[in-house]
């Protein structure tokens, strides 16, 4: 190896070392705070007012300490942290304000996995979440379009999501809205509940009158009628879609911050934002309404493709306070492997075991899919890569490892274990993610956590999806493979909902994690609604463990550990509160669970109506 090689290996080393201690404190403390960087121990400005609260009782997440009763909160920071005894004895500064409540405080929540833009966009589109049949979709579009005259032109199309062909016993065509005299005519596109298909209506159709026989990566579905498309053949129709307005887009992502910060949230991973959207995101984070820290990856305005110009033009337009109080930043990339295993579009090593003649859909083919994330990589970006099948994790697993190899490169003499050591070291720096990482080859997951490589999961995902997922995998290849959770703990799994696919309540991810029962129904995949009558139970995470998942995982996740997801002296002040601790609150009631607060940076951002 040449000198400059042996020395920027060494630094690497020296700078990643440090991040590797932190990643085996978290292992051996499942509510740790990291600390991988130098955070300073108090950052109280002489000039600043002082918030001193007092609850009865914080639950910190900060290892050395893990409870307190009060803290001081100085320029959105909190400056001290006071356990029982300290509080006793502490005397705030003259001119604080003293605030004391009667609730209990955790860490303020954040989603490893949503989409920001897309979920304001639902806010103020037909909502097909659990729709039953097709008189159910249309009943809803028509109470849909009642209450918003003008919706269902060619300029205003109607948007939706959340039906499921399970419950139709079929894809559903542009035919099954015409059927309905009062939708005919009105254009719309409805997205599947995965957003991995969309159903539109016949005048969307009749503007699409030469369809390709086939989309590589993608489908037409073309029985038992014309109107749905899926994966890469929804460009299509994205392509002719009318675009809402920034004002209107404006609307829709405070209309999401709202509903975001009354279910506990003050920061979300957004997994995947085009550039427009991102130069919209760095606009907006300079008000006040802008209430929820936003972890941005890049998906380039043709999907899986390079585009460092367009994402270098969103980072020189941020402001750097934004940037420095983690308010708004983009430095990950979001790129797609495969499709969803719902619609058959997730990628197999073998057929399904319900479609037999196919193993779903690769977005991107392998070797492509490692060119395009070694280059984002050498651009110095966090790789996140959507992987659902398990082909899918596998090229996956095989962009990120030669991403690591990149970065990281070996000497002439190195041995396997030395290898493994290098590239765990080079993922603690980079953390590349998989996004999903739903159904694993056991081969594969032993390299997810040789290698250290961050599994983005959503835990209401494998409880929505147990409906069907044995009918699409088989047994042996559902119990071997799918839906792990507490066997991929050593790789620091970051926890979401994919909203508005599922809904953002942490709650109710909290719930599906520690029980694997749907916590829609509180039942599992059979109708039952004990211990052991979950979905794959033995992937079940303790409450502590699933806390983690929504505070100093994704904070990890995020470059942002000890910064967020914790409260300890120079952490973000982010806290929310509750009605009783969260570890003595009935698990059956996490399902409707309600915040009373939500602080985000210090500032009240939600309380709960009386």
């Amino acid at each position: 190896m040449a000198t400059s090689s042996l020395l920027r290996w060494g630094l690497l080393l020296l700078s990643a070392a440090v991040v590797a201690l932190a990643v085996a404190l978290r292992l051996q403390q499942p509510l740790t705070g990291f600390s991988p960087t130098s955070l300073s121990t108090s950052s109280t400005a002489t000039t600043a007012t002082t918030t001193h609260y007092c609850y009865k009782g914080i639950r910190t997440h900060d290892r050395e300490k893990p409870s307190a009763e009060c803290f001081s909160v100085v320029d959105g920071l909190f400056s001290r942290v006071l356990s029982e005894n300290e509080a006793t004895s502490h005397t705030p500064p003259a001119d604080a304000v003293v605030v004391e409540d009667s609730g209990y405080v955790i860490p303020g929540l954040w989603d490893g996995h949503g989409h920001l833009l897309q979920y304001g966009e639902f806010l103020h589109s037909v909502d097909l979440f659990g729709s039953q049949s097709l008189d159910d979709v249309r009943a809803r579009i028509r109470a849909y379009l009642d209450a918003n005259p003008g919706a269902g032109t060619k300029d205003q199309w109607v948007r939706g999501v959340g039906w499921d062909q399970t419950a139709f016993g079929r894809m559903p065509t542009a035919a099954d809205v015409d059927q309905d005299p009062q939708l005919r005519g009105v254009y719309m596109m409805l997205d599947r509940i995965d957003v991995h298909c969309s159903w539109v209506s016949q005048p969307v159709l009749d503007l699409l009158p030469n369809l390709p026989e086939e989309v590589p990566g993608g489908e037409i579905v073309r029985e038992p009628g014309m109107g749905v498309f899926c994966d890469n053949a929804m460009d299509l129709v994205a392509a002719i879609w009318p675009k809402p307005t920034p004002d209107i887009k404006a609307r829709q992502v405070k209309s999401a911050m709202a509903a975001l910060n009354e279910v506990g949230l003050v920061g979300m991973h957004d997994a995947g934002a085009t550039p427009a959207s991102l130069h919209l995101y760095g606009q907006l984070s300079a008000s006040n309404d802008w209430t929820v820290r936003v972890h941005a990856m890049v998906e380039c305005d043709k999907r899986n493709t390079f585009c460092p110009e367009a994402a270098a033009a969103v980072a020189a337009q941020q402001d750097d306070s934004i940037v420095d109080a983690a308010k708004f930043a983009v430095r990950s990339v979001k790129l797609f492997a495969d499709g969803a295993l719902g619609s058959w579009g997730s990628a197999m090593i073998e057929p399904y075991t319900d479609h037999p003649w196919t193993t779903g859909s690769l977005l991107i083919n392998a070797t492509e899919l490692t060119s395009v994330a070694t280059a984002w990589a050498a651009e110095g970006y966090q790789v996140n890569i959507h992987a659902i099948g398990d082909l899918a994790n596998r090229y996956a697993i095989d962009a990120l490892e030669a991403a690591l190899e990149q970065q990281c490169p070996p000497s002439a003499e190195e041995g396997e274990e030395e290898k493994v050591d290098r590239l765990r070291l080079c993922q603690a720096t980079h953390r590349f993610r998989i996004e999903h990482a739903q159904i694993i080859h056991p081969d594969d997951q032993a390299r997810i956590l040789r290698l250290g490589i961050i599994p983005s999961i959503q835990p209401t995902h494998a409880t929505s999806d147990s409906k069907y997922a044995e009918s699409r995998l088989g047994t042996d290849r559902l119990r071997s493979s799918a839906y792990r959770m507490r066997s991929l703990l050593p790789a620091h799994p970051v926890l979401g909902s994919d909203f508005p696919v599922e809904p953002p309540d942490p709650f109710q991810g909290i719930y599906a994690a520690v029980t694997r029962r749907s916590p829609h129904t509180g039942l599992g995949p059979d109708g039952g609604s004990a211990a052991d009558d979950g979905f794959l139970v033995d992937e079940v995470l303790s409450l502590d463990d699933a806390l983690w998942g929504f505070t100093g995982a994704p904070a990890y996740g995020s470059f942002l550990e000890g910064k967020a997801g914790v409260i300890r002296e120079g952490a973000f002040a982010d806290w929310v509160v509750l009605d009783a601790p969260i570890d003595e609150v009935d698990v059956e009631d996490l399902r409707n669970f309600k915040v009373r607060e939500t602080w985000v940076g210090g500032r009240r951002v939600y309380t709960r109506p009386n």
